[in-house]
């Protein structure tokens, strides 16, 4: 799977020989900004569509079955490739991207009224396990950043998914409060078998956070052009 774009003029290349992602695998692609982490997530997470694939399956724990995500963005099938987010992937931005006009409660609750599924006491349930439960009816702007990456985290598994993909989730937290994030994602994600798969430029927070950190392969910049070989994923 190859990824090329332009930014400020120059030309960046991605290129993802071989990339196999066990179920239940935790695994953090590690380097500075501007080195393809977010392009790498984005798509993992099937929004951002490659320039060049060969070959991309995703076999969800969900339903077991194999899907051919190449095949989809060959025949330019985005309602496939939304169903399948929507169904089987969490997501958390670097902000939390939480909707502003909702309340804690609604945003949570979102992820699954996509999905149609019911949301009856949900919110609560995962307002409780992250410490947020007097937070339900208030708004983002009511809430502390911390507060708000706790309400992303719930959002994104609220809705069962089989993958949890994070974008820097740590990184506009004080060092404390990343460390209390870290550990209150890798025991959700223990608890419920889901593979988690994070971007970051905290490399000692990966490691002591027990994720298999990817570093030399993403950050091997030759020119412009970035290369992620990984062979064997398994946590």
């Amino acid at each position: 799977m190859v990824k090329s774009y332009e930014a400020g003029g120059t030309e960046f290349r991605l290129s993802v020989p071989r990339l196999d992602i066990l179920k239940g695998a935790k695994l953090a692609f590690v380097g500075e900004s501007g080195s393809g982490k977010s392009t790498l997530l984005e798509l993992l997470a099937m929004i951002l569509r490659p320039t060049e694939s060969k070959a991309f399956n995703f076999q969800p724990a969900a339903d077991g079955q194999i899907h051919d995500i190449a095949a989809a963005w060959e025949s330019a099938d985005a309602d496939h490739l939304s169903d399948l987010r929507s169904r089987h992937i969490g997501y958390v931005l670097q902000s939390g991207g939480l909707l502003p006009y909702l309340t804690v409660r609604d945003n949570i609750n979102l992820s699954r009224r996509l999905v149609h599924r019911s949301t009856e006491d949900v919110a609560e349930h995962w307002a409780e396990r992250l410490n947020i439960a007097a937070q339900l009816d208030k708004q983002p702007a009511k809430l502390s950043i911390g507060q708000r990456q706790r309400v992303a985290i719930a959002r994104s598994l609220a809705h069962d998914p089989s993958v949890l993909i994070a974008d820097e989730p740590t990184a506009s937290v004080d060092p404390l409060h990343a460390e209390r994030i870290m550990e209150l994602m890798i025991g959700l994600v223990d608890e419920l078998g889901v593979t988690l798969i994070v971007a970051s430029h905290a490399h000692r927070l990966m490691g002591r956070a027990g994720l298999q950190m990817i570093d030399h392969a993403i950050d091997a910049v030759s020119g412009n052009s970035m290369h992620v070989t990984v062979s064997d994923a398994s946590s």
